[in-house]
């Protein structure tokens, strides 16, 4: 999970997130909100993503601050919970 956070939040191309689906929905100004482990355990879920998915919270109020945000300064709003998971991979990590 600290893995799938960090790829989310951290893995980048030219400053956005590399994953295509975040970054559709941080572009339209989701808050990356939750990783949920053994969500999808279909054979191709599990060899997709082992298994896991990412839930993208909308809060009306926030989305054009969110997409202003991530477009112009390429800041991702994420949830308390996937901030912990990056900040343990970050010192875990020998990357």
């Amino acid at each position: 999970m600290r893995l799938c956070a960090w790829y989310l939040y951290g893995e980048k191309h030219r400053g956005y997130a590399l994953n295509p689906v975040a970054n559709f929905h941080l572009q339209n100004g989701s808050v990356l909100w939750r990783i949920n482990w053994l969500a999808d355990t279909s054979p191709r879920g599990i060899a997709a993503s082992c298994g896991m998915m990412v839930n993208y919270r909308y809060f009306l109020e926030e989305t054009a601050s969110n997409s202003a945000a991530y477009l112009g300064t390429k800041q991702i709003k994420a949830s308390e919970q996937v901030l912990s998971l990056v900040s343990q991979f970050q010192q875990n990590s020998k990357l």
